[in-house]
């Protein structure tokens, strides 16, 4: 019902009697008076005018649960979407209900206050402005495969606003989105498993949608795809376009258990590769040269000792000073 009446409200540029609606929902005015109070609640800004009716101030980048629904197109993915105005963080909230959720379900908030990064680092934004969201994945899949399914998001994030904005987005191994060496969108992967069988896996994404300002401390590392395209973006076609394009690359690699075809696309666009780098993991500092990604998704890296195999951690490249960023 309240899409039903949201989309008289969006059809009419003027007002529309509420006894007009109720006529054509077959229902009471009283209960067309309760479902306007609702659509009020969730930030519609809906005047109302004696002997006219109401009318819907339109907001084209209204971001919620009623209008992201209306976009998603997805066949198999997102059957329930958890939206929240405010959450301390959709990982742990998607954590919460993990053994209920089904395979593509998505939490999501408008205002994450307590989001967590990789490597246990906060990361903060904007009420109103970026995507806050958990994907909830449960496939048939090894452990040892799970960090593929890691780089997907990423390559589908670049696939994304490429799609959208017409922007190339590279990848910092293993899940930076970078656009002109400005990270623009992070990925936390977070699993659970019983011994060798995989549970879930929570892919926890902070994407910087529609930010214009950045604190001093990140402003040279950090950007938006406001900030990058010019323009603001609908939230809600970005999100929805995403979780098509997951959907379909997920289930096709699933069917396949090939992941080459998405590597080399992957390395394609990662600006690791080639580059030497100073490799955080398991509370040890790797200096080298990134020679490759292996078929499973992890950093090869040269340095005095031979090759190693890093299978996670935060990477930091030499520039052209000498300097690590």
């Amino acid at each position: 019902m309240l899409d039903k009446i949201l989309d008289m409200l969006k059809e009419e540029d003027g007002f529309i009697s509420g006894e007009q609606m109720a006529d054509v929902l077959n229902v009471s005015r009283n209960t067309i008076c309760k479902y306007i109070a609702k659509l009020r609640k969730m930030g519609y800004d809906i005047s109302s005018s004696t002997n006219k009716g109401y009318r819907l101030k339109l907001d084209n980048n209204k971001f919620n649960k009623l209008e992201l629904s209306k976009k998603i197109k997805t066949k198999n993915f997102v059957k329930n979407i958890y939206f929240f105005e405010d959450l301390d963080s959709t990982n742990e909230y998607a954590k919460t209900l993990a053994d209920k959720l089904e395979d593509g379900d998505i939490v999501v908030c408008n205002n994450q206050t307590n989001g967590k990064g990789r490597l246990d680092r906060s990361w903060h934004g904007s009420k109103d402005k970026n995507i806050y969201m958990s994907l909830i994945l449960k496939p048939n899949l090894e452990l040892m495969n799970v960090w593929q399914i890691t780089l997907l998001s990423g390559l589908l994030i670049c696939q994304t606003i490429e799609n959208i904005l017409g922007i190339k987005a590279y990848i910092k191994w293993p899940n930076d989105i970078i656009i002109n060496n400005k990270k623009v969108c992070g990925i936390l992967t977070e699993v659970s498993a019983q011994i060798d069988r995989l549970k879930y896996i929570i892919l926890g994404i902070g994407i910087n949608v529609n930010e214009d300002i950045f604190d001093d401390s990140i402003k040279d590392k950090a950007s938006s795809l406001y900030l990058e395209y010019g323009k603001e973006i609908d939230r809600n076609e970005f999100l929805a376009l995403f979780l098509q394009n997951f959907e379909e690359i997920y289930f096709e690699y699933l069917e396949n258990r090939d992941f080459k075809p998405y590597l080399e696309k992957y390395k394609s666009i990662c600006i690791n590769i080639g580059k030497e780098a100073r490799i955080f993991s398991n509370n040890k500092v790797i200096d080298g040269k990134i020679l490759d990604i292996s078929d499973l998704g992890h950093l090869i890296v040269e340095n005095e000792d031979g090759n190693n195999i890093i299978l996670s951690g935060e990477v930091s490249i030499r520039n052209k000073n000498g300097k690590y960023i």
